[in-house]
């Protein structure tokens, strides 16, 4: 469902935004110590290539079917339910969707982790050690809160600030010298790859850094031109994530010993100009800005999903897909997702979920790398994008997604095929 035309308030920068700042997030502070600690400078680079030799097809892939004709709300749904037809488009859409809500949750517990000094002073001064949720719970309470009053136009005036924020941290971060800098003089240290027999252990664990290029493409229904903001918003946001990455691992691995690595999930901090401070604030920062953008397009995906009738009864599909007056904002389906995300937020832990909601994102990302490859065989004469692929980029990050999947976990691959399988199933049964 298309929002009125007042609602087309948004053009390039939220879509950029939303996209870098989840990408730009937790496992950049959390994960790529380990990652460099654990393979080395060289190691790390083949994970960065790796990953992007996904999402760079994703993100061009997606480009093109954006500017083949007007991308509406829900965005990848969108794009995918008009070319694979609505009950292959509404599967894949539940899964994606999903995917976003426990994202939120996911973010949100991370956020926590920018306080590990509050926990540490209730565990050594007062003896009291404080459950995770006593931060991870009101955070959650007071960004549900916010969106559903205020709606995508405050969650995009915070992406403002908090992405100031993680910019701020990077720049710190780059310009810190450590002991150990003077002593590598800022070269890589020779011969740096090792334990390459975990490889695919390490990148599984830092693969959801490199996932988020397409959530900007969520508030298409929001965009006043979203041919021209989805490919140019996306692709600059998938290139400076690169950028990031690459620069990041290097400052590591120069800057810091591989044991010190290891042992220090923020060793961020040590290397930073005012480390202990702005590393944790950057954390902080990154891991809201991420939650901010899920539950941003989260609900978009579930509005578009009950606008064409995806679930089975008709009140539930009015209801969701009902927008506010004004703004067609959709907090009903945002009202599900936080609840969704509080849920998690409460258990504390989302490890148990993570390997799925991965396999649904490379699920989402290889399906529109093939709906792009496919058009440029067996297109319709309209489909005539303003931006095109190549084919052979398009195919790559399919099979690359494919391959990922069960080089990650096999079991939970298949797994997640086939309960996709049951929902198409389902749906189909009723639609």
């Amino acid at each position: 469902m298309d929002s009125p035309t007042l609602t087309k308030r948004f053009n390039t920068l939220p879509v950029f935004l939303t996209a870098i700042s989840t990408i730009v997030g937790a496992i950049l502070f959390l994960r790529f110590g380990f990652a460099v600690g654990t393979l080395g400078f060289w190691g790390a680079l083949m994970i960065i290539i790796l990953g992007h030799s996904l999402t760079i097809p994703t993100a061009l892939a997606i480009s093109e079917l954006a500017t083949n004709k007007r991308v509406e709300g829900g965005g990848e749904y969108f794009i995918m339910s008009r070319s694979f037809g609505l009950n292959i488009g509404a599967t894949i859409g539940l899964a994606l969707y999903l995917s976003q809500a426990i994202s939120v949750a996911f973010y949100i517990i991370a956020f926590t982790e920018a306080f590990e000094f509050v926990f540490n002073y209730f565990s050594a001064s007062l003896d009291i050690s404080l459950p995770r949720q006593a931060i991870s719970i009101p955070a959650m309470l007071v960004l549900g809160f916010v969106i559903l009053k205020n709606g995508a136009g405050t969650g995009v005036k915070m992406l403002y600030v908090v992405t100031g924020i993680l910019l701020l941290s990077l720049i710190l971060f780059f310009f810190g010298t450590t002991d150990h800098m003077a002593v590598t003089g800022g070269r890589i240290p020779s011969g740096d790859l090792r334990n390459m027999n975990r490889f695919f252990m390490v990148f599984a664990i830092v693969f959801p850094a490199f996932t988020g290029m397409t959530a900007g493409v969520g508030l298409s229904g929001d965009l006043k031109n979203p041919a021209r903001s989805i490919p140019l918003g996306t692709i600059i946001a998938t290139v400076s994530g690169l950028l990031i990455y690459l620069a990041v691992i290097y400052k590591l691995s120069v800057s810091a010993s591989s044991e010190d690595m290891l042992a220090k999930q923020l060793i961020m901090s040590d290397i930073a100009i005012l480390g202990v401070v702005i590393i944790p604030l950057g954390l902080a920062a990154c891991t809201l800005s991420s939650a901010i953008g899920s539950i941003m397009v989260g609900p978009r995906t579930l509005q578009a999903l009950a606008a064409d009738s995806s679930f089975p009864s008709r009140k539930i599909n009015r209801w969701l897909s009902m927008g506010r007056k004004g703004d067609n904002e959709p907090v009903n389906a945002t009202l599900v997702t936080f609840i969704i995300a509080l849920i998690f937020v409460s258990l504390g832990n989302v490890n148990a979920v993570a390997e799925i909601i991965t396999m649904f994102f490379l699920v989402t990302y290889g399906s529109l790398c093939l709906i792009s490859f496919l058009n440029h065989f067996g297109s319709s004469p309209s489909y005539r994008p303003s931006f095109r692929s190549r084919w052979y980029l398009s195919l790559t990050g399919f099979l690359i997604a494919i391959w990922v999947m069960f080089r990650i976990n096999a079991p939970y691959a298949f797994a997640s095929l086939f309960l996709m399988t049951i929902v198409y199933l389902v749906i189909k049964s009723y639609h």
